[in-house]
């Protein structure tokens, strides 16, 4: 019976996961530490825009740089590689044979096996099996950044809009439920779509955003009662 793998997922899954757990846990949290110091409707609101818009060009910008700094050390490994295969094509065979016989394959085999994969496409098979790097794992900063970026900006959403449609007098208490309740789904959701268990991605998520939270809420406080 084949088997469905989620590695494939792992770039796209990893950025939108980030970016969206920072968005509804900073934006929250910046809200929260606002309100504990009592500070006045506008001020907040204005303070939760300000930082869905500063963090998503921040994580947009960050993991572009991040992921383009992993795509331009995987371009120079290719290069070495294209070069070595035009200098001497059958030491790199040899090479290549020598990892599957380190996987397991015969002499005679693994050289067959290396011979027919480079016949058909050399670099990828050097890149496939020596250097580590394949289609669905290779860097793609733009992929990265817009996946960070704008799940950002929809995790920051959720607390503004909270704030912007729940009663003031209750702004604090629906934040922070709201918040939670999201973060345990969106750790529940991503362990789900990774094939990885819900209950401990829910859990891990939740428990840091909580802490989080707390943690800036009783900054505001702290802001509130210095004179």
């Amino acid at each position: 019976m084949p088997h469905s793998h989620h590695t494939h997922r792992s770039g796209w899954l990893r950025a939108a996961v980030l970016g969206a757990n920072d968005g509804l846990v900073s934006t929250a949290s910046l809200l929260l530490g606002m309100a504990a110091a009592h500070a006045s409707y506008g001020s907040t609101l204005l303070a939760g825009i300000a930082g869905l818009a500063a963090g998503t060009m921040a994580m947009a910008a960050g993991e572009y740089v991040s992921v383009g700094s992993q795509a331009d050390i995987e371009g120079a490994d290719l290069a070495l590689e294209r070069e070595g295969l035009i200098a001497n094509p059958d030491a790199e065979r040899e090479e290549l044979a020598a990892i599957y016989v380190e996987r397991g394959l015969t002499p005679s085999l693994a050289l067959d096996v290396a011979t027919q994969l480079m016949e058909k496409d050399a670099l990828a098979a050097h890149a496939r099996d020596e250097i580590g790097i394949s289609d669905a794992l290779r860097a793609r900063p733009f992929q990265a950044a817009f996946a960070s970026g704008s799940s950002f900006a929809t995790g920051a959403a959720i607390p503004l809009v909270t704030l912007i449609i729940g009663p003031a007098a209750w702004e604090a208490p629906l934040i922070c439920a709201i918040a939670l309740i999201f973060l345990a789904l969106l750790g529940g959701i991503a362990a789900h779509v990774g094939g990885a268990s819900v209950p401990r991605g829910a859990r891990r998520v939740l428990l840091w955003g909580a802490l989080a939270m707390a943690v800036t809420a009783a900054v505001g406080s702290l802001a509130h009662a210095l004179p």
